[in-house]
């Protein structure tokens, strides 16, 4: 007994058998050997320290998340945050879907968009906070609370954390500011940046730029056929389709591309290390919100401990700085630093009206359609 005890809290540590399956067989192996003392209770003093797996999107926002959260959050409660990554949603959805359990090994998760918390809850992978047990909640902006409750009415299962916006980066060096904010969208389509344009690999992304740049609204689109046109025509003027925040930063530091969709906060890493790259948001920006998921059969104690300590202003703050994307703290009820307030996508009133987010029931409904004649357009490139 002891010796088999001794290989599933070796593999339990390893991270090849979640917590649910590591508790069951505890509570099967303790009722087997009647026992509280021994192996089992050695056992049991190492499952006290705890631990939460958090999966994010890697690079400089997990940098601030485990610098400025997780190991103050360690050193506070002794419950261990193991990091993990993905490069894009629908990649990580895939993940959490071949789990066995659906969902067991991954508790935490850094989700974007209202779309993907929609799409969870009607896989069934959520659960019920209390929020009572999350103080820090109150000091959360309304304006970003709510699309989650529109989905799941008697409970939330993640809590807003920050927001951002995938906006055009483009270097000033070969592109003036007037020729960018004249042209909005279509500067991903201009000639003159042809074989130096990039772009992001996700589906919604093109669709809603092209959307943009044929005269539409991108939660509303009345003619596929011109966002079909559209993107087939940029595919070849396309130098690389980046797959992450990193490859993003490198492909604009290098000047390997000149303009190309891109996310606010990386934008704003470029800028602070100096790099001539601007942030253009133009009119039907793509606006997101970011949140903290909770999947289903996560230890919701912990979960609640580490929510509520990572909505913190003091923590909040500093991730926000370190990301570099606003937080989900209403300035109306915190005071935030001069830096966040001069990010991309910052919202003083903190009410975020004129930002366009993407419609979770609309996008969601057209997913398959949609991301199916993405890779045979972008294949044929």
């Amino acid at each position: 007994m002891k010796e088999r005890l001794n290989e599933v809290k070796h593999q339990y540590e390893k991270g090849n058998l979640s917590r649910r399956d590591f508790v069951k067989y505890l509570g099967i192996a303790g009722v087997a050997a009647g026992l509280a003392g021994g192996p089992f209770g050695m056992i049991r003093q190492a499952m006290a320290a705890g631990r939460i797996r958090f999966d994010g999107w890697g690079g400089t926002t997990s940098q601030a998340f485990r610098r400025y959260a997780f190991d103050p959050f360690t050193e506070a409660t002794g419950i261990r945050v193991i990091d993990g990554e993905f490069g894009d949603m629908d990649s990580y959805l895939t993940r959490v879907i071949a789990s066995f359990p659906p969902g067991g090994e991954f508790n935490l998760a850094h989700l974007s968009g209202v779309f993907d918390y929609a799409r969870y809850v009607g896989l069934e992978f959520h659960t019920k906070l209390d929020e009572s047990k999350i103080t820090n909640l109150s000091l959360v902006m309304n304006a970003m609370i709510e699309p989650y409750r529109k989905i799941t009415p008697d409970g939330l299962s993640a809590v807003p954390y920050n927001l951002g916006q995938t906006g055009i980066a483009y270097n000033t060096k070969y592109i003036s500011r007037d020729k960018a904010e004249n042209l909005g969208a279509s500067l991903l389509w201009d000639d003159e940046i042809s074989g130096r344009l990039g772009s992001w690999g996700d589906w919604r992304t093109n669709i809603w730029y092209a959307a943009l740049h044929t005269g539409q609204s991108p939660n509303d689109i009345q003619d596929m056929d011109a966002v079909w046109n559209a993107l087939s025509a940029q595919v070849p003027m396309v130098r690389k389709y980046w797959a992450s925040g990193a490859e993003l930063m490198s492909l604009l530091a290098n000047e390997e591309i000149h303009a190309t969709v891109a996310w606010s906060g990386r934008v704003a890493h470029l800028q602070d290390q100096g790099y001539p790259i601007a942030f253009l948001a133009p009119n039907g920006c793509y606006s997101w919100q970011e949140c903290i998921f909770v999947m289903k059969g996560t230890d919701i104690d912990v979960a609640h401990q580490l929510l509520d300590f990572m909505l913190a202003p003091e923590a909040s703050i500093a991730v926000a700085e370190g990301q570099m994307y606003p937080p989900s703290l209403d300035p109306s009820k915190v005071e935030l630093t001069d830096k966040i307030k001069q990010l991309p996508a910052f919202d003083p009133t903190g009410k975020l009206e004129g930002y366009l987010f993407a419609d979770p029931e609309y996008w969601n409904a057209n997913q398959l359609a949609w991301a199916e004649r993405w890779d045979r357009i972008r294949a044929r490139g």
